[in-house]
């Protein structure tokens, strides 16, 4: 949600960020609302005040023994009129907070403006495109000739883009979550495991309500819970909510979560080669990156994140680069958003296995997270950060694609070869 007296002050900002993100939004009818929603709260006040004016005047009329039907006729009136105000208010409002919660947040002015991913920057690379002497072949082919990987049973019981993982697979996708809770446990992170449910209130306060369909599975509620419920995307979306309505010590902030969850996507609309394999599926699991910060330390801490998650895939051993998407490209709910993209040799491409948000105050002010320093202080809304620090199935994918010998098997990376025992699968 974007602070209302930009709305109102600098409306040419929006509209410009509007254009900039590619986005259509009826803001012109979001002012209008505003409007309407300000004078019926003036008018309904007035309303109030007249009829608890008209409330005395028939308590001393009728103290004097005077006649009181005007009166009650007025007051009538006015009670009728009040009443069609307040429900007036009351779907304005709704209306209003509707296209609040569904206007895009502002961009950071180091982003690049454009139509697409076309105008991302890459920013640095790193590691050696490998140059294998010999076929190469997709993860797909690679897992199943070697037992790893059953889509097609998956496929049966759930759908498309389902999977089995088996044998080696498992424990690999084990190391890479075990490497990870090591390496953030030592970057001064808490380890947290959050609920892999949420309520509507929570995931609205922390994405757009607009893009829930398209990317968010609902829980049919039950005769014992009647609560609608949501399955996460990511942890992000049930820690971002964790403090809603909360004032937080600001002595203890940044506040740094390391979170392991499964992630539950739609995913609609992907096509060719991401359908293939486990690169692009409903379910996978995901190690989180979470930050609450004051708005001076931000950037800084933004900045860090991406570094984070660069030399974690340095220690794996994956080819890489840093790209800081354009103004169209990133999500509505970021404000400034770098992507790692992994080289994929099946693909014969980097394709995204990271993605770390800066999404300023956007979404503390949709779930009311506020700090200060000192009791008597004015409160100030956080500023959240969310990244990957590793998406387990698309590393898998870029494991054994970056890792494939020319026998078909799977050399495990050096880091985590103590956790599985074995050096090749």
């Amino acid at each position: 949600m974007l602070d209302p007296k930009i709305i109102r002050d600098e409306p040419e900002k929006i509209r410009k960020m509007l254009i900039d993100r590619a986005v259509e939004f009826d803001f012109d009818g979001m002012l209008e609302l505003d409007k309407k929603r300000r004078d019926l709260i003036k008018e309904t006040d007035e309303l109030r005040k007249k009829r608890n004016q008209m409330s005395i005047a028939i308590g001393q009329a009728k103290k004097s023994n005077e006649d009181t039907a005007s009166l009650l006729t007025d007051m009538s009136k006015i009670s009728k009129d009040l009443d069609e105000h307040e429900q007036l208010q009351k779907t304005v409002e709704s209306n209003y907070t509707n296209l609040a919660f569904s206007i895009p947040n502002m961009i950071h002015k180091s982003v690049p403006i454009g139509p697409d991913e076309s105008a991302n920057i890459e920013i640095r690379k790193w590691g050696e495109i490998p140059n294998f002497g010999f076929d190469v072949k997709g993860h797909e082919e690679i897992a199943e000739k070697l037992d790893l990987l059953d889509i097609q049973r998956a496929s049966k019981i759930a759908g498309a883009r389902f999977y089995f993982l088996k044998g080696d697979l498992v424990k690999l996708a084990h190391a890479v979550t075990t490497f990870a809770f090591d390496f953030l446990s030592e970057k001064d992170y808490k380890l947290i495991q959050p609920p892999y449910m949420i309520n509507r209130k929570s995931m609205e306060g922390a994405v757009i309500a607009d893009d829930m369909e398209d990317v968010i599975y609902g829980v049919i509620p039950s005769s014992e819970q009647k609560e609608e419920l949501f399955l996460i995307g990511t942890s992000e979306h049930a820690i971002a909510s964790m403090y809603s309505d909360e004032i937080l010590d600001g002595k203890s902030l940044p506040d740094r979560f390391g979170s392991i969850s499964p992630c539950f996507r739609k995913e609609a609309g992907a096509h060719g080669k991401d359908q293939k394999g486990i690169f692009r599926v409903h379910q996978f699991e995901k190690f989180e990156q979470f930050v609450f910060a004051k708005p001076e330390d931000s950037e800084i801490a933004h900045e860090k994140m991406i570094e984070y998650a660069e030399v974690f895939y340095q220690k794996l051993g994956i080819p890489h680069r840093v790209i800081l998407l354009s103004s169209a490209d990133m999500g509505k709910v970021a404000a400034k958003t770098y992507d790692i993209e992994a080289w994929m040799p099946g693909q014969n491409a980097y394709r995204e296995i990271c993605s770390v948000s800066n999404c300023l105050d956007f979404q503390s002010r949709r779930l009311m997270i506020r700090f200060r320093d000192k009791t008597n202080e004015e409160t100030q809304y956080v500023h959240t950060l969310n990244g990957t620090l590793v998406a387990i199935e698309r590393t898998l994918v870029a494991i054994i694609e970056n890792c494939q010998t020319n026998d078909g098997h799977i050399r495990v990376p050096e880091v985590l070869q103590k956790y599985l025992g074995i050096d090749k699968i």
